[in-house]
């Protein structure tokens, strides 16, 4: 009630807010289309909440034709406006070439400005991408140093990674402890590759 109170007033908070509430059925019936339609109203309000969740609605298709590059048009307004969850979801698209050219380079650009904005999926992302050379020099030590941030942040991913680099002694010496440690994190927070790391270990 409030925050359509608010919307309607003009407030661009309110409008992604009341779009997060069709989104998710919360206290009104579930509606793709309306959550689409007040997240475009705060997007173009310019809030840049909004402007990530127009752009994830674009990629996955929910109450929209689905279009990447309508997708990485929103990324970027959010990720220039400061979204750190938009300059990850820009990394991610110009990582894949999805609705723009693929380029490593752009992808950990992004991927390191939502690291450093502190969002943990970033900081696994430039960890992976660093562990493998991809738009950056590779380094071992740079991949455990993001995959460490990002575990001690609460991605799993990132501490399955974080796992498998004390497992073979990649960027840090090899710990069977430490090992352990993480891929059990991991896998408690429901990441299956872990859980399968976890039990094939002899030790």
């Amino acid at each position: 009630k409030w925050y359509r109170k608010g919307a309607e007033a003009g407030d661009a908070n309110a409008m992604n807010n009341l779009g997060v509430m069709y989104a998710n059925g919360q206290g009104v019936e579930q509606s793709d289309t309306e959550a689409v339609k007040w997240y475009r109203k705060g997007a173009e309000a310019g809030n840049a909440n909004a402007m990530n969740n127009l752009g994830w609605r674009y990629q996955s298709g929910k109450g929209v034709e689905q279009s990447d590059t309508e997708a990485v048009k929103w990324y970027r307004k959010g990720a220039e406006a400061g979204n750190d969850y938009a300059m990850n979801n820009l990394g991610w698209m110009y990582q894949n070439g999805q609705g723009v050219e693929q380029s490593d380079t752009e992808a950990v650009k992004w991927h390191r400005k939502s690291a450093e904005a502190g969002n943990a999926n970033a900081m696994c992302n430039l960890g992976w991408m660093y562990q493998n050379g991809k738009g950056v020099e590779q380094s071992d030590t740079e991949a455990v140093k993001w995959y460490r941030k990002g575990a001690e942040a609460g991605n799993a991913n990132a501490m399955a990674n974080l796992g498998w680099m004390y497992d073979w002694g990649k960027g840090v010496d090899q710990n069977a402890e430490e090992t352990k440690k993480w891929y059990k994190k991991a896998a408690d927070c429901g990441n299956a590759w872990a859980k399968e790391q976890l039990s094939s270990l002899s030790y």
